[in-house]
């Protein structure tokens, strides 16, 4: 594990409405090919989706639980696409929750980073004409991220979790979990080798939008924050 990378920002939009509640509305035990999870549907205030909570072990109380945020991608989580590195941080990060003793991952139903599931393929459609992934989204109308952490920060608040050590490259999340009222004390890097099909995408991750990957990890070097001070910003 690092130390929380501090990168100022700008406020999260959420930083002035009142946090999001969230309740968990069924639960059973999980045995996969990476261990055993406790899983967690949940509802909340926010959207109409079912937003899921993976738990490794019993979390409700421990401080720097070992926390992956995974927002849902069929193309590459369910249909294996090289375009992106979803599946295999997902894969990882059940990998290395099911060797720890707790952890949780949240399965946070926010396809194509907020945007939906036709609009990701329109905007992969305008990556095949020369976009980026951030101009393709700027071009269909869209913020280049539309994700949103207040429902997340509900979901671990629900879990019994106050603080977390994040394992992620993508410092705006680390950002928004805190706006949201959870404590981010340190992160974990989460970076998955690219492949011959998204090497450019995961450039532009580092290049564009401040992932801790490649070059955009080699800038930040040497820029910290302790524990509890500052904002920061991630996937």
């Amino acid at each position: 594990m690092v130390p929380l990378v501090l990168i100022t920002s700008h406020a999260s939009r959420t930083a002035a409405r009142a946090p999001a509640q969230a309740r968990i509305e069924a639960s059973a035990d999980l045995p996969s090919e990476f261990g055993t999870f406790r899983v967690h549907v949940f509802s909340n205030d926010r959207d109409s989706l079912e937003h899921v909570a993976l738990v490794r072990g019993d979390v409700a109380g421990v401080p720097d639980v070992p926390t992956r945020l995974h927002s849902e991608c069929l193309t590459g989580d369910v249909l294996s696409s090289l375009r992106c590195d979803c599946h295999a941080q997902l894969e990882r990060a059940l990998a290395q929750l099911g060797e720890r003793p707790c952890g949780v991952l949240l399965y946070l139903r926010q396809e194509g980073r907020g945007i939906g599931l036709t609009n990701k393929i329109r905007a992969y459609q305008l990556q095949q004409q020369g976009y980026d992934t951030v101009d393709a989204n700027l071009a269909l109308g869209f913020a280049a991220d539309e994700r949103d952490y207040s429902v997340a920060a509900a979901m671990l608040r629900a879990l019994g979790v106050d603080s977390v050590a994040l394992m992620t490259n993508n410092p705006d999340k680390i950002q928004k979990l805190c706006a949201a009222g959870i404590d981010v004390t340190q992160r974990i890097p989460h970076e998955i080798e690219p492949n011959a099909h998204n090497l450019v995408y995961l450039e532009t991750k580092a290049r564009r939008s401040g992932h801790l990957i490649g070059s955009g990890r080699q800038a930040a070097a040497g820029v910290s924050s302790p524990r509890g001070e500052g904002d920061a910003r991630d996937e």
